[in-house]
């Protein structure tokens, strides 16, 4: 059974900015497509950004310009760099993955596991 393990959220300013990192381990890494969801309170899930076994990325229309997703192989983990944040990026964020198809890692997003996720919080 695979396990995504997140870090890096916290409190943060209105124009700050934050890194969230996903460790990966029990899965075959390089099979899978990353990404990113959040959930605000009250809200539905959000995907955020993909990015796909050859590095292709993709971004929801919200979060594009300001986020960044990249993956380093060899550590096993996804980042989102996440800058020029607004209160409405106040959320939990969620690293994901997907096996089933690139077609689920293209907007809106349709991750199949996710991990335990990691907690924003911006003020205005």
């Amino acid at each position: 059974q695979g396990q995504l393990v997140e870090s890096g959220g916290g409190s943060v300013e209105a124009g700050g900015s934050l890194r969230l990192s996903c460790v990966v381990s029990g899965l075959s890494y390089s099979n899978y497509c990353m990404g990113w969801f959040r959930q605000a309170p009250g809200k539905g899930r959000e995907g955020l950004a993909s990015i796909l076994l050859d590095g292709t990325t993709n971004y929801a229309v919200s979060v594009k310009g300001r986020f960044t997703i990249s993956k380093d192989d060899n550590k096993n983990t996804v980042y989102l760099q996440m800058n020029s944040l607004k209160p409405e990026d106040t959320a939990m964020y969620y690293c994901a993955s997907d096996d089933r198809g690139s077609y689920y890692c293209q907007p809106p997003f349709d991750f199949s596991s996710w991990g335990q996720g990691t907690q924003v919080a911006v003020s205005s």
